[in-house]
């Protein structure tokens, strides 16, 4: 089965589509975004996604007081989550800009208020990240919108994803196997589970969301059949920010991109032949024929 997002066929033998995670990498300003945008651009990317929320109900409440350290001086954590919060205005200049470069956009809503902006701008397809796998109201309006929805399965137990696979329907669905620790250790990343999703929702699309440092684990997960990739990028993996140190920088994305390609070409589709390459040095090494 394959899911199309604005014309782009997402399975198992179509391109693998690579998303460039911007997330809140941006730190609430719509120029890093756009260059962050270019460097997704430049690797040769398909899309872009980003965090859409309201910060009244998206943050826990236990979180909301807690004192923050920031770039702009110390705020309460929900003073930071309106801080660093793009609107409508935004994310159309971003939409625009997005589309100039050649790349989708689209967003992971964390409230339901956040899918109906999200719907105003007209996204092709909606994420879920892993920390709203449980919560079956946004997945139900998600649902109802009768878009592509790519859920990350991180922090959840195979009970908890059937439970939201089964609100959000298999039709449209891709799902991404991921493990939520940031950076990842390679000890945690656990491939193997792209082939038990694979098994336990058939026809579903199966991709993988990395958090670790490097590119072998990515590329591992394109070997092991993942037709979808979200890496989490940054122009500079120093940058104050929860997420830059998980996430890769625009060379490290190029070449992520680059090698992807060729495991793809490399791949190939599993019948044995022998290969023009092969005839010279067949005529020359084999002494007995067959």
């Amino acid at each position: 089965m394959t899911v199309t997002i604005a014309g782009r066929a997402i399975g198992r033998h179509a391109p693998v589509y690579v998303i460039g995670e911007i997330g809140l990498n941006h730190n609430g300003d719509v120029e890093l975004a756009m260059r962050l945008i270019d460097v997704a651009a430049e690797a040769g990317a398909d899309a872009v996604k980003f965090q859409k929320r309201t910060p009244e109900i998206a943050t826990p409440e236990h979180m909301r007081d807690t004192p923050r350290d920031t770039p702009w001086g110390t705020m309460t954590y929900l003073e930071y989550r309106h801080r660093v919060e793009f609107g409508v205005e935004e994310y159309q200049r971003i939409a625009a800009y997005a589309a100039h470069r050649g790349l989708h956009w689209f967003a992971s809503p964390w409230d339901v208020p956040s899918v109906d902006v999200l719907e105003s701008l007209d996204v092709p397809a909606h994420k879920v990240a892993s920390a709203s796998v449980t919560d079956i109201e946004l997945l139900e309006r998600l649902a109802a919108t009768g878009k592509p929805i790519i859920l990350s399965t991180g922090m959840s137990t195979l009970e908890e994803i059937d439970r939201a696979v089964a609100t959000l329907g298999t039709d449209n669905l891709v799902l991404l196997h991921a493990t939520s620790t940031y950076p990842m250790p390679p000890e945690e990343a656990n491939l193997r589970t792209i082939a038990t999703l694979g098994d336990r929702y058939p026809g579903v699309p199966i991709g993988y969301s990395g958090h670790e440092r490097g590119l072998q684990i990515s590329l591992a997960a394109v070997a092991l059949g993942a037709c979808v990739v979200e890496r989490h990028i940054t122009l500079d993996r120093t940058m104050w920010g929860s997420d830059h140190a998980a996430s890769l920088e625009p060379q490290g994305f190029a070449h992520l991109v680059r090698d992807i390609r060729i495991i793809e070409q490399a791949m190939g589709d599993g019948v044995k032949r022998v290969f023009p390459g092969e005839l010279a040095p067949k005529a020359k090494l084999r002494r007995v024929p067959a």
